[in-house]
């Protein structure tokens, strides 16, 4: 992506310092999240907790035993879910601002190109023909079988929707829309299909997995977070002069340099890897992509360079403040976190479409 995409008036006025209060500002707020989602929740850790139990991980001192119980329960269970619920939303977020930006859409979402549909029968149909297929392998593939067959398949709904709208090595963005939606039918029927098939304890599986939960949250599922969540996201932010550009429409962007199709098919493939990936660990997170992208262009505008991070900033903030909501709100018991999201974001998503229908 070369420089001179956007004439060089506009590539000046985000100007660095106002980036950089974005990126503080969002930082503050995630490291304030961060401590939130480790200090907080039904079991309570102290801060003289935390910081022994840190020292204790760099070497730096010994753990005393009064700390004991904050150790274990920041090692075991909260630092690795709220560490994977940061980079999840991150994910997500920017894969939502993205989203919006290809199809010059603020309602957009990554849904749209077919992730979570594919993801979800994938991982429907591993809950319930997994036996059957894998029979007693099934069980040692347990950790890893449903993550990998969503991560397929919300990979391989998206190559199936952007193989139907493109002709001539030119991907429409209407026809990604209306392939999406077509698509996304299919695949929800076929998992009604699969539902209707499933026994109680399946049932209950797909129940809470199509609700979205971090509490499987392990330390060996980060890496994989890390790989294909939150480097994709990183790349993303790498589109924000040409998603400016496509702004102006396809025709204008070409002409001030920018390569439209191997734009699109980068800007939809990263976010099909990151968000089939999230979906993949978690389940089911919805309007994390919708909202998080328009709280932060009230609050920044609608410059991608400015879009892409501070989304990604605050997408990381909101999932972990959510997550502690889903495990605090109901303790002992536990929400999924995805309910959590859904209570936000709809009405939120309602008051935008009310504002959009008003404004016409």
């Amino acid at each position: 992506m070369d420089g001179g995409l956007i004439p060089p008036r506009a590539a000046t006025t985000p100007a660095a310092p106002r980036l950089a209060r974005t990126v503080l500002a969002g930082c503050l707020l995630l490291v304030v999240a961060l401590l939130a989602g480790v200090l907080l929740g039904p079991a309570r850790v102290t801060p003289a907790g935390l910081a022994a139990t840190l020292a204790e991980a760099l070497g730096w001192a010994p753990l005393p035993a009064q700390h004991a119980s904050n150790a274990a329960i920041l090692g075991v269970v909260r630092a690795p879910r709220v560490l994977l619920a940061a980079m999840l939303g991150a994910g997500l977020a920017v894969a939502g601002a993205v989203m919006q930006g290809l199809f010059r859409n603020p309602l957009a979402d990554p849904g749209l190109i077919g992730v979570s549909a594919g993801a979800a029968l994938a991982a429907v149909g591993a809950i319930v023909l997994g036996p059957a297929l894998f029979g007693s392998r099934a069980g040692g593939l347990g950790l890893w079988l449903l993550p990998m067959a969503a991560f397929a398949g919300g990979l391989g709904a998206t190559v199936v929707i952007a193989r139907l709208a493109t002709r001539g090595g030119v991907t429409g963005v209407s026809t990604l829309l209306l392939a999406g939606v077509a698509v996304n039918a299919l695949c929800g029927a076929l998992t009604g299909l699969l539902v209707f098939m499933a026994d109680d304890r399946q049932v209950r599986d797909i129940t809470f997995w199509m609700l979205g939960s971090l509490a499987g949250a392990r330390w060996v599922h980060l890496p994989v977070a890390a790989t294909l969540v939150l480097l994709p996201a990183l790349a993303m932010l790498a589109l924000a002069r040409p998603l400016n550009a496509l702004t102006l429409g396809e025709r204008e962007a070409f002409h001030l340099g920018l390569r439209v199709e191997s734009t699109k098919r980068l800007a939809v493939a990263l976010a099909a890897v990151a968000v089939s990936a999230g979906v993949a660990l978690a389940g089911m997170i919805g309007f994390v992509g919708l909202v998080v992208p328009h709280l932060v262009r009230l609050m920044l505008g609608a410059d991608h360079r400015l879009l892409l991070p501070g989304s990604a900033l605050l997408g990381a903030s909101l999932m972990v403040l959510a997550d502690l909501a889903a495990r605090s709100l109901a303790a002992p018991a536990e929400l999924p976190v995805g309910v959590v999201t859904a209570l936000i974001g709809a009405p939120f998503f309602l008051w935008l479409l009310r504002n959009r229908v008003a404004a016409s």
